[in-house]
């Protein structure tokens, strides 16, 4: 029996947005404050504006549905580890029936200064795995908002792994935040008008 047949059967059918963000992360309490997980926490900025909780459990995530203005949109953190994360979009855009330029991934750049933050169209996936995955998974077409990470001061990173599995550090953390909240901010804009956003916000 085909998906679609399983949902007609049981009288389901595909909950209806017009937009995704992901925010790229790790699950678990031991990544929570890393700066691997910085779009973990841009999705839950999201959500908050969209006055959704991350109550459901599919599509390898958790994801918030909900609304901001008059568009409908699902907010999601996938639950598959960050080098799987393509898995996990490969699923979301099937549950919502979306394309890729639908979905907007929000997540950190160790080649980006700690406080900037970058929106392209579409791209390659430079050196972040959790990229890798979804570029190998769905293609170079889609939005994405990158987010730095990389010291606000030039310094040796001896271990990159280590570096961005470490929390931000005491003189870096309100940079950081305001980072967050400036991504958050985009993703609201984004989600409407993409080259509006990229105006705005990429200077």
């Amino acid at each position: 029996m085909s998906r679609r047949s399983v949902r007609k059967f049981f009288g389901g059918s595909p909950p209806r947005v017009d937009k995704i963000v992901v925010g790229l992360g790790n699950p678990g309490d031991r990544y929570a404050n890393t700066r691997h997980n910085v779009g973990f926490a841009v999705a839950s900025r999201v959500a908050k504006r969209a006055r959704a909780d991350f109550g459901i459990k599919a599509a390898d995530s958790r994801i918030a549905e909900g609304s901001l203005g008059d568009l409908k949109v699902a907010i999601a953190r996938p639950q598959t580890f960050m080098n799987d994360s393509g898995r996990a979009l490969t699923k979301l855009l099937d549950r919502y029936r979306l394309e890729p330029k639908d979905a907007i991934v929000v997540f950190d750049d160790v080649d980006l200064p700690l406080g900037t933050i970058r929106i392209r169209q579409s791209g390659s996936s430079g050196t972040h795995n959790g990229m890798r995955s979804i570029v190998s998974a769905i293609g170079e077409g889609f939005p994405r908002i990158r987010v730095g990470v990389a010291p606000a001061e030039p310094r040796e990173v001896p271990d990159l792994a280590e570096y961005v599995l470490s929390p931000f550090d005491e003189d870096e953390k309100a940079v950081a935040e305001k980072a967050m909240d400036r991504a958050a901010e985009a993703v609201l804009v984004a989600v409407r008008d993409l080259a509006r956003a990229m105006n705005q916000f990429n200077g």
